[in-house]
């Protein structure tokens, strides 16, 4: 009996000596885990930006090389003030979203038409591959050429670019609808009008968000992709006339508004998945992380 009380007490002991060896490992895995990741990110990238800081300033930089962020961050304040970069800025945004808004058309449209109909999906998609593999960076000059320098070049540049991979979601998306519930909505004698908007669209939309997700970045890329080729305004012509200019500041400054031009429109479709696909748990634990 006395062993037994022994062997209780020693593996007491045992425990309470371990505890406090426990405890602690497990509270920073838990305070790891409470951490967000947005605030990780956020803490390395001003980490770096110190360092790029600390490094320009002590090592004497040319501001013509490379500007301290101060510098970017003075050049950026100042064009906004003065409402230069916030002209150049609406120029941009109107042809991303215009052009951005076309590609989901032509996409959804084009998704829709081959998911239906077999004789379109063999005679329109082979092309739209087709199209794909040409550079569309080699197709701008010739947009340039066809529609002129004006907005409608820009526009239908970022259409094309931002176009196929909202296309390949979308055929991806309609076709994940379970076949048995498509047999069993025609057994109750629903039309294909029906299935498609009350079984297909909805079963898509996960897909689409994710090809909304690429194109709308997509298209920031290609409105500076067309603005370099040949325009009057825009963020992508200031970058040029500043290099022009050896203002290495303010092509900073303007890298910077597309960054945040980028990361707003991407928040933007992150919410509307959110709201829209509430039922994807993967879709809305990946919002909440970003």
């Amino acid at each position: 009996m006395k062993l037994g009380n022994t062997r209780v007490a020693s593996g007491t002991a045992v425990d309470e000596a371990r505890e406090p060896v426990r405890r602690p490992a497990a509270q920073a895995v838990r305070t790891r885990r409470q951490v967000p990741g947005f605030v990780l990110s956020w803490g390395l990238f001003l980490i770096l930006i110190g360092l790029w800081q600390l490094i320009v300033r002590a090592f004497d930089v040319s501001i013509v090389l490379v500007p301290a962020p101060s510098d970017v961050v003075r050049s950026l304040v100042d064009g906004l003030q003065s409402g230069f970069l916030l002209d150049h800025m609406w120029a941009t945004l109107k042809e991303i979203l215009i052009g951005f808004g076309l590609a989901i058309g032509m996409a959804l449209v084009s998704a829709g038409l081959i998911t239906q109909f077999r004789i379109v999906d063999k005679a329109l998609l082979p092309i739209l591959v087709l199209i794909q593999t040409i550079p569309k960076v080699a197709m701008a000059p010739l947009l340039l050429m066809w529609f002129g320098i004006g907005m409608t070049s820009k526009v239908l540049t970022i259409a094309l670019i931002a176009y196929f991979p909202l296309l390949v979601n979308s055929i991806l998306g309609l076709r994940s609808a379970e076949p048995e519930q498509i047999d069993m909505l025609r057994s109750f004698g629903a039309s294909e009008f029906q299935i498609m908007r009350r079984l297909r669209l909805p079963s898509a939309l996960p897909h689409i968000f994710a090809g909304l997700d690429v194109a709308v970045i997509l298209s920031v890329t290609g409105a500076v992709v067309a603005e370099f080729v040949g325009a009057t305004a825009g963020l992508g012509y200031t970058i040029q006339a500043t290099n022009f200019n050896m203002d290495v500041a303010r092509t900073f400054a303007v890298v910077v508004l597309l960054s945040v031009i980028g990361m707003t429109l991407h928040a933007v479709v992150v919410t509307l998945n959110r709201w829209l696909v509430f039922w994807a748990p993967s879709r809305k634990e990946h919002a909440r992380d970003l």
